[in-house]
């Protein structure tokens, strides 16, 4: 199949392994001093190692490529983390994969904290790999990431129970989006999405992405659309 994937010129490359720690998927890896692609099943094609280069030796390309293969990503990671750090990740620290409770309130005291219902981490779309573990069967809850500060009880009101991805869909690539959803859709047995965005019209391309990600991946699960206003307030949801 042709598709986007990592291109890594090795004549440019001076080994300095910030690839390596942005690639969530563990796809790049140090070989003889240069980065190399470990596997083109590794590698979603979204570049989010491309940034990281100070030598701009990464690029991406078309070509004919293996599938991404999420199932064998989170074989590979498990198989990489003994060996990686204490903190149990190949790649970057801040991009492990961590499956959490949702807090309690904290010990009695004059002003008790809240308790918090992150289930999941990461939360950024770029950096959620479709093969964690927590998306197979999962209530998923795609939020712009405007929608967590105009809603004061997002935690209880959307977050509660379901695993989150956020994103911008009007400053960050939709098709990268769409194609990382796709992966997400095809390789779990996702239950529900929740879609949230603000009531501003360039925020309902999220909803947008979410539907093309759901038929690109041959899949029609329950959807729920929530409108959230700048005053903070739930304009709208809409079911189907």
């Amino acid at each position: 199949m042709k598709r986007t994937i990592v291109k890594i010129d090795a004549d440019k490359c001076n080994g300095c392994g910030l690839c390596v720690s942005a690639c969530a998927e563990g796809a790049i890896a140090l070989v003889d001093g240069k980065a190399r692609l470990v596997s083109e099943s590794y590698c979603d094609g979204l570049g989010a190692c491309l940034g990281e280069c100070p030598q701009g030796a990464i690029t991406t390309e078309v070509r004919e490529a293996d599938a991404f293969d999420p199932a064998a990503v989170e074989k590979h990671l498990q198989q990489e983390r003994p060996a990686a750090s204490p903190a149990g990740h190949a790649g970057c620290p801040g991009s492990m994969i961590r499956q959490m409770a949702p807090q309690s309130s904290a010990a009695p005291c004059e002003t008790a904290a809240r308790p918090g219902g992150l289930r999941n981490w990461p939360v950024q779309l770029h950096l959620l790999s479709p093969g964690a573990p927590y998306l197979q069967g999962a209530d998923l809850l795609i939020a712009a990431d405007c929608v967590p500060f105009a809603l004061a009880d997002f935690h209880e009101r959307l977050l509660a129970g379901r695993v989150v991805a956020i994103g911008c869909p009007k400053l960050d690539d939709g098709e990268a989006y769409v194609e990382k959803l796709a992966a997400i859709f095809s390789g779990n047995d996702i239950k529900s999405v929740t879609v949230a965005h603000m009531e501003v019209p360039c925020c309902t391309g999220i909803v947008q992405i979410t539907r093309q990600a759901m038929e690109r991946a041959g899949k029609r699960v329950p959807f729920r659309d929530v409108t959230v206003g700048i005053d903070g307030g739930i304009e709208a949801e809409r079911e189907d």
